[in-house]
């Protein structure tokens, strides 16, 4: 069948009736001639917008990481917390349509983020950061909220005491204690793990600056 000459659907209809299929049947699920069928157009149209399902996907995960808001925060001693909530951000997006989660892993481009790596970077700038340490942050925010945020999708939601499944009190006592013990969900720590990354990179930093700005001991 020819391709028609004028596109019959938008491009973000085709993105969204995509995730649509994917929230409810599963990536296996997706496929053009399934999309065509539920948007009501023939496979060809589809062609006007993307060039095949990858393109599909791709703008899929575009979307879907694109979709959380950047905090509105004042640059300050306090910065840490701007990412902090970003990354929560970003978590909440994704984890609305968890069967997207391999498609996050494969197709996310870097560059989706290059605006807002700008963004953050001038952020921090004026809250103080040394330049120094922008690409380490930056680059571990990426890579500990992505692999963090898929995880959770993928495992499903838990509670305080199942973060670990299947844990037997009997044969691994300290770890049954430490998840009755545990006051966090797995939003909780997730918050805190990137607290802690954020503010020890700043304590080695610190460490760092004193121990080199400190005289070196008398030679005898």
């Amino acid at each position: 069948m020819p391709r028609p000459s004028q596109p019959l659907i938008s491009r973000s209809a085709v993105i969204e009736a995509s995730i649509e299929i994917i929230d409810s049947e599963g990536l296996e699920a997706f496929s053009l001639p399934k999309l065509a069928k539920y948007i009501g157009v023939s496979a060809p149209s589809l062609y006007h917008h993307f060039a095949d399902r990858s393109a599909i996907l791709s703008a899929v995960a575009r979307h879907i990481a694109g979709a959380g808001s950047i905090p509105r925060r004042r640059p300050g001693p306090d910065w840490p917390e701007f990412f902090v909530q970003l990354a929560l951000n970003f978590r909440r997006s994704i984890l609305r349509h968890p069967n997207a989660a391999p498609i996050l892993l494969q197709y996310l481009p870097r560059d989706l983020l290059i605006g807002t790596y700008e963004e953050t970077a001038r952020f921090l700038e004026a809250s103080g950061v040394p330049t120094h340490l922008h690409v380490q942050i930056l680059d571990g925010m990426e890579r500990l909220s992505l692999g963090t945020a898929l995880t959770d999708a993928v495992r499903g939601p838990s509670t305080r005491t199942t973060i670990f499944p299947n844990v037997d009190p009997d044969s691994q006592p300290i770890l049954a204690r430490a998840l009755s013990e545990n006051t966090l969900t797995s939003k909780g720590l997730y918050e805190e793990m990137v607290r802690s990354f954020l503010y020890g990179v700043m304590r080695n930093e610190n460490a760092r600056t004193t121990e080199e700005s400190e005289p070196a001991p008398a030679s005898v």
